[in-house]
């Protein structure tokens, strides 16, 4: 069975700071793309930021220079350091997994408020 756990989330004030974690089991981890996504009250889920099998790794342009994706397949992890925090960045942040055309998978969301 496949799971993808996130924790972190929480509320911050503006230009505060949040680590999001995704802990994913019942995958061969390093064998998939990993990424964030996050949905704003009345808006469609955005990607947020994304990192292959080989560390490529890419951004919405809205979060460059503040959030940081990376992972850790030893530990079948990926994290979010969410730095500089906006009102904007408010929403449901979703683990993603994805191997390519094959499988992908959904996590159940962590929520982040960001307060001004």
């Amino acid at each position: 069975q496949v799971q993808l756990v996130e924790s972190g989330g929480g509320l911050v004030e503006t230009g505060g700071s949040l680590r999001l974690s995704c802990a994913a089991s019942g995958i061969i981890f390093s064998d998939y793309a990993m990424g964030w996504y996050r949905q704003a009250p009345g808006k469609q889920r955005e990607m947020v930021a994304t990192i292959t099998s080989v560390n490529s790794i890419h951004y919405a342009d809205s979060v460059k220079g503040r959030l940081t994706i990376s992972r850790d397949n030893a530990k079948n992890t990926v994290y979010l350091q969410m730095n500089s925090l906006k009102s904007e960045d408010t929403g449901v942040y979703y683990c993603h997994a994805d191997e390519g055309y094959i499988n992908e998978y959904w996590g159940q969301g962590t929520q982040v408020t960001v307060s001004s």
